[in-house]
């Protein structure tokens, strides 16, 4: 079975979560989303590129969670949310997931 890089696990939770919890209206929904997303992403940059990054990454995504927030009132949600989404996913790939 082919790995999923863990800059596709770490945008789908930050993309998921909120879309979950937008569409849902339970918002605990949605942050269950992020958070097993989050954990599975963590796992997958452990294994390739060690615990240090792994750490980095994992604060990145939750600066990512929290930031969108702020951000989303200055350019609307979906844009607050992709942004950010991204930009974990490319500091994913330059840190992990190009060494896999």
């Amino acid at each position: 079975m082919a790995k999923v890089p863990g800059a596709v696990i770490a945008a789908g939770g930050l993309v998921g979560g909120y879309g979950v919890a937008q569409w849902t209206r339970k918002r605990p929904l949605g942050g269950a989303v992020l958070a097993v997303a989050g954990a599975a992403a963590a796992q997958q940059w452990r294994r390739q590129a060690g615990g240090k990054a792994a750490g980095a990454l994992t604060v990145a995504y939750v600066a990512a969670f929290a930031g969108s927030h702020p951000l989303a009132k200055k350019v609307g949600a979906w844009p607050s949310v992709f942004g950010v989404a991204g930009a974990v996913a490319a500091a994913s790939w330059a840190v992990a997931d190009r060494r896999g």
